[in-house]
C-alpha cells in the first residue's frame, strides 16, 4: 500500500495496528497493580522516575498500612517514606502522597474526582497522571503523554510538538477519545519493546510502512506482517 501523507490519515492505522498488536482495554493495558482510583492515583504518583515492577513491589505494603484515603491523610511521613523509599524521591513522593490523601478527604469526600480541572489541584497531580487515572480508573477520555508516546508520535509524523500538553491537544484531534487511554499505553508498550530511543527495530515495527521515520533510525521492514492478536497475561 502507498504510505499515507497526512497524519489525519495515517492516525486511524496506527490506532488499528497497535490494537491488534497490543490487546485489551486501558485497564487491561495499565502494568500498575491496582484495586480502587484511589490505589492507582497512588501508584501513579509512585511510578515517577522509577518502573512499574518496582511500584508493584511497595504498593501491597503501602495499601494494606493504608487502605484509603482517610488512612494515608493521617500517616507520618517518615513511616510513608520507609515503605516507598526503593521507588526513589521518596520524601517528595511521602509528601505528596500525603498531601493527595488530605486533599481527597478535606475537598471531595474521600473520593478521587474525575474531572481534569479537579484532578490536577490533588498535591502530587499534573496532567499525565490525571490523565491516567481518568482512562484507566474510570473509563473516561484522557491521553497521557510520556516520554515514549511523545517521542512515538513525533516519530510518526502524528505531531510536531515536544511540548507533552500540546501533543497531547494534537493527537486527541486525530484519535476518536474512546481511543486515547489505550493507544497511549500501546504507544508505551510499542516504544519498549520496537521502537526504542536508541536502537528503534524498524524491522521488527508494524508500522514501519506508514511511519516517516522508519529506515532513518534503523532496518525497516518491507511490509507489516498481520500477526494474530496475542492474549494478554
Amino acid at each position: 500500500m502507498t504510505a499515507p501523507r497526512g497524519a489525519r490519515q495515517r492516525a486511524p492505522l496506527v490506532v488499528e495496528r497497535l490494537a491488534a498488536e497490543y490487546r485489551g482495554s486501558a485497564r487491561e493495558l495499565c502494568a500498575l497493580g491496582f484495586a480502587t482510583p484511589f490505589q492507582l492515583l497512588a501508584a501513579t504518583i509512585l511510578s515517577a522516575q522509577t518502573t512499574d515492577a518496582r511500584v508493584n513491589l511497595v504498593t501491597p505494603v503501602l495499601f494494606d498500612r493504608f487502605p484509603g484515603p482517610a488512612d494515608l491523610a493521617r500517616a507520618d511521613l517518615l513511616e510513608v517514606e520507609e515503605i516507598i523509599h526503593s521507588t526513589g524521591f521518596f520524601r517528595a513522593k511521602a509528601k505528596s502522597l500525603v498531601g493527595m490523601a488530605q486533599a481527597l478527604v478535606e475537598r471531595f469526600g474521600g473520593e478521587v474526582p474525575t474531572e481534569m480541572t479537579d484532578l490536577v489541584t490533588v498535591p502530587g497531580v499534573g496532567r499525565k497522571t490525571a490523565n491516567v487515572v481518568r482512562s484507566v480508573a474510570f473509563d473516561l477520555p484522557g491521553l497521557p503523554v510520556d516520554t515514549h508516546v511523545g517521542r512515538l508520535t513525533r516519530r510518526l509524523g502524528l505531531t510536531k510538538a515536544t511540548d507533552p500538553v500540546q501533543v497531547e491537544k494534537e493527537v486527541c484531534t486525530l484519535v476518536p477519545e474512546t481511543e486515547w487511554g489505550a493507544l497511549s499505553l500501546r504507544l508505551i508498550l510499542h516504544g519498549r519493546a520496537v521502537c526504542t530511543a536508541r536502537a528503534p527495530r524498524c524491522d521488527r515495527c508494524v508500522l514501519a510502512d506508514l511511519c516517516p521515520s522508519a529506515g532513518r533510525l534503523g532496518p525497516v521492514r518491507a511490509a507489516p506482517t498481520r500477526r494474530a492478536p496475542r492474549a494478554q497475561t
